[in-house]
């Protein structure tokens, strides 16, 4: 081995970050140093677009994340204002919080895929398969994290209890914001990918313990993505 292999063998591998991650993780960057104060009030969202040269969209993500760590409070009419100059040690997800959000999911998930294992319909099979063939080929991040949301709402539909039904549904927008949160900060979504063919390709086979293991396996997936933002609030 020449120097230069030598060298380029030690060389880190470039990270490839989405537009949202990068605008995200500029804001998130001068808030947490100071730069931008809390109480100081953020550029609209036409003039951020134009300032990191991306779309709006791309903007209303980023802030969307900004928000749930607790940095910046957005309100309607007024702008989006700094309110923390570092994150809380929660994400706040409408009327939930994310770690009160994982401590129950698996409760309600878990055996919700274990019955939807034997109790799913052929149309119902469909329906998640129409949902995770979507979600591999979307590019879009707002309507991937909406079709999260719905697999783990098929699922709980699946299972024919209408508790877990209710509840899915009644904690789904602060799943799709949580999913959309820890994908942009932490890029699970191609490992998110992965684990719901699991557990679509166990309900498929009526393997009960397996959709329950791998419904298991997705959620403490999760749960680590969010610690790794949050930190361990049990310690």
């Amino acid at each position: 081995m020449n120097l230069s292999d030598s060298w380029t063998a030690g060389q880190p591998q470039i990270v490839r970050v989405s537009a949202a991650e990068a605008v995200f993780t500029a804001i998130r960057d001068a808030i947490e140093s100071g730069q931008l104060a809390v109480g100081s009030k953020l550029s609209s969202e036409t003039a951020l677009a134009a300032q990191y040269g991306v779309s709006r969209s791309v903007v209303r993500e980023a802030l969307r994340s900004c928000t749930a760590l607790g940095l910046t409070e957005t309100h309607t009419g007024k702008g989006t204002f700094v309110v923390a100059n570092h994150a809380p040690g929660d994400l706040v997800l409408g009327r939930f919080s994310a770690r009160s959000l994982m401590e129950a999911r698996p409760h309600i998930e878990v055996p919700a895929a274990e019955l939807a294992a034997t109790r799913r319909s052929a149309e119902q099979l469909d329906q998640m398969r129409g949902i995770i063939e979507a979600m591999v080929g979307e590019d879009d991040p707002e309507i991937w994290v909406s079709l999260d949301g719905s697999f783990h709402a098929a699922i709980a539909t699946a299972s024919g209890n209408g508790v877990f039904e209710r509840v899915v549904n009644d904690i789904r927008d602060a799943m799709v914001y949580q999913s959309e949160t820890i994908n942009l900060i932490t890029g699970r979504r191609l490992a998110s990918d992965r684990e719901h063919r699991a557990i679509l390709d166990a309900i498929a086979r009526g393997d009960i313990g397996e959709a329950g293991r791998a419904m298991a396996v997705h959620l403490h997936a999760v749960d680590d993505a969010l610690t790794l933002i949050i930190g361990d609030t049990t310690a």
